[in-house]
């Protein structure tokens, strides 16, 4: 049987869109959840400016409650960060691990970030060394790699340097971020490949969005093409506040029942996953889309 690693991203990517708050105690009810229906990789929290993204200003404190228990000992909680002063407050709070964004495009990086893409890659080389000093690993994640709201096609040669760079910084993943959900099977084989003859062996991970119902085809693409990693989403929630019309990710519940159909190992509880989707209904008062928790699993159990 194969396997793929799965990035539970719901506390923070499925959160920092949505309209509704969410309470600190549910942010860490919810990635408690995740990890007893079996992630071991979970993007917990944002260190990014809580004036763009209030949904996320919390991080320091979800991590304090977290740090506070001791059976987590098995379990990598990341911190986002999108510059050097994000880093160094991910690493006060005690992450695992960073995961460090870039956009392929200079209108995105400008909207997200506030920067040119080549100052955010200076402040990932800062991210690096800090990160590094610490003890801890940094990937990089290139958002808008397959298409951007504001230029539109996203040249490969423009993803490919910049995972070169970031592999030449000591990242130790690249990321590949479908972020408005624009691409295809094809695109997202052709862009791996690209990337890979860049880079070598380095881990990619990959990260779909929905937004155009391509998502769990390109999650397959990815698969066959070694993906190592995959992000997904409970309940798939989720989007970017500086993506227009944007969406969530790819439903972590909706993609695990997909792999374990094609006999393909995650180590996630389907069971759980689909009690968590409705706890975010329920309980969060979100709205998740994804299929699963009303269809159910099948066989049925």
């Amino acid at each position: 049987m194969s396997t793929i690693e799965i990035v539970e991203v719901s506390p923070r990517d499925g959160l920092q869109n949505e309209k509704t708050a969410v309470s600190t105690e549910n942010k860490v009810a919810l990635i408690l959840r995740a990890i007893g229906a079996g992630a071991k990789r979970i993007e917990a929290a944002s260190f990014v400016s809580p004036r763009a993204v209030p949904q996320m200003a919390d991080g320091a404190e979800v991590m304090a409650r977290l740090r506070e228990r001791n059976d987590l000992a098995d379990v990598k909680l990341i911190g986002l960060a999108l510059n050097a002063r994000g880093a160094e407050r991910a690493l006060a709070a005690g992450v695992d691990e960073i995961n460090f964004a870039v956009c392929a495009t200079e209108s995105f990086n400008k909207r997200n970030q506030n920067a040119v893409v080549a100052a955010t890659m200076a402040e990932f080389s800062k991210a690096v060394a800090m990160t590094k000093s610490a003890g801890k690993r940094i990937s990089l994640t290139i958002s808008v790699a397959f298409g951007c709201p504001f230029e539109g096609e996203v040249d490969p040669a423009r993803v490919r340097a910049l995972a070169e760079e970031g592999d030449a910084w000591g990242a130790f993943e690249i990321g590949i971020a479908d972020t408005i959900g624009v691409a295809d099977p094809y695109a997202v084989e052709r862009l791996m490949a690209d990337v890979r003859d860049t880079i070598g062996a380095m881990p990619l991970r990959l990260h779909f969005h929905n937004t155009r119902n391509t998502g769990y085809a390109n999650a397959f693409a990815a698969l066959r093409a070694g993906a190592a990693t995959l992000d997904a989403s409970i309940g798939g929630i989720g989007g970017c506040p500086f993506a227009p019309n944007a969406t969530g990710n790819i439903a972590t519940d909706d993609l695990v029942y997909m792999l374990g159909r094609m006999g393909v190992e995650t180590g996630y509880d389907l069971a759980r996953l689909i009690d968590t989707a409705a706890w975010l209904k329920h309980t969060c008062g979100l709205n998740p889309p994804s299929l699963l928790p009303k269809a159910g699993a099948f066989p049925a159990r």
